[in-house]
């Protein structure tokens, strides 16, 4: 791999920092109230999944 002097390398950094492309803000927007829904589902989810693994242990320690 060929070294690249500092001054090429920051060249090469401001040259890839142009390409970036930001979100709009409607699309920031769109993408937080998604992201939020579906933690907000994912949480319910899991929150059931744990209440009935958490009632399955209890009932089978009652068997002992």
């Amino acid at each position: 791999m060929a070294k690249t002097s500092p001054g090429e390398f920051v060249r090469q950094v401001q040259t890839e920092a142009r390409k970036v492309v930001w979100p709009s803000r409607q699309e920031t927007v769109t993408t937080a109230i998604f992201v939020a829904i579906m933690m907000t589902l994912l949480a319910v989810f899991f929150l059931g999944v744990d209440t009935i693994f958490g009632k399955i242990v209890a009932w089978l320690l009652t068997l002992v």
